[in-house]
């Protein structure tokens, strides 16, 4: 299993699952190195934007059933779910709150907690032949990777409740018209256009990515009074940057040419 980084543009961040990462990339073993790579793109104040893609067939397939099953004959099932969700989750949460921007380039299919991986992103182009899947159910298992806090909020509750009780599995066509990618695009325009998208995305100052994409994190948790005060706290310390001068001035002078 790697990971394979390059910075294929300033301030740009691509990262591949490739191999077992990216077949069976959720297990005990590959999921801190995932982490690791999304986590020093996240740290690095070079680096504004992230696109996440796969190889193949796979944008991200998910857990290792093997693993799964070994663990179920070894009676060691639940703590190896209690480890691997461990590691995944407080990145799903790392990845929501930075103010880095992340976007999924998915070339192939997403499920079970590679799902989470791709909704997790702030954006999600796909090319055709794009899948996503639940998965769990089938399995008797219930559902992880925050897909059941991100899924409902891209296409209502009602949808995402049923695409889970059903097992489902969206094509690309049906994920756009759900709201759950944002674009579909040709195989050979999925990296271009994802990079695009993050560069266009990631060329807003720090503060500008970081306060919206907090906000828009944390809208469901407040009443509109409380969220309205945020608002003004985050607005207020956006006035004291250099970008909200440059902004003004260069507002100012489009105007007046």
């Amino acid at each position: 299993m790697t990971v394979e980084r390059s910075t294929p543009r300033p301030g740009l961040r691509l990262l591949r699952l490739t191999g077992e990462s990216a077949t069976a990339s959720l297990s005990k073993a590959s999921i801190p190195r995932i982490a690791a790579a999304i986590d020093e793109a996240l740290q690095d104040p070079d680096v504004r934007s992230l696109v996440l893609t796969g190889e193949g067939r796979f944008f991200c397939a998910g857990a290792d059933i093997d693993a799964f099953q070994a663990a179920i004959d070894a009676n060691e099932a639940a703590s190896l779910i209690r480890d691997m969700t461990g590691d995944l989750h407080p990145l799903l949460v790392r990845m929501r709150t930075s103010s880095t921007i992340c976007v999924a380039a998915m070339n192939g299919a997403a499920a079970g907690g590679g799902l989470g991986l791709a909704l997790a992103c702030d954006a999600r182009v796909a090319v055709p032949s794009m899948r996503i899947a639940a998965a769990y159910a089938g399995m008797g298992l219930s559902p992880d990777g925050g897909a059941t806090w991100l899924l409902p909020r891209l296409v209502g509750v009602q949808v995402a409740r049923r695409f889970f009780l059903d097992n489902g599995m969206w094509t690309a066509e049906e994920a756009l018209a759900h709201g759950a990618v944002d674009h579909i695009v040709s195989e050979e325009d999925l990296l271009a256009s994802a990079m695009d998208l993050a560069e266009r995305w990631g060329a807003w100052g720090p503060h500008v990515r970081e306060s919206t994409k907090h906000l828009l994190h944390v809208t469901h948790d407040h009443d509109l009074e409380t969220h309205l005060a945020h608002e003004r706290t985050l607005i207020e310390a956006a006035a004291t940057t250099p970008a909200f001068e440059a902004g003004v001035a260069a507002f100012l002078a489009k105007r007046g040419s």
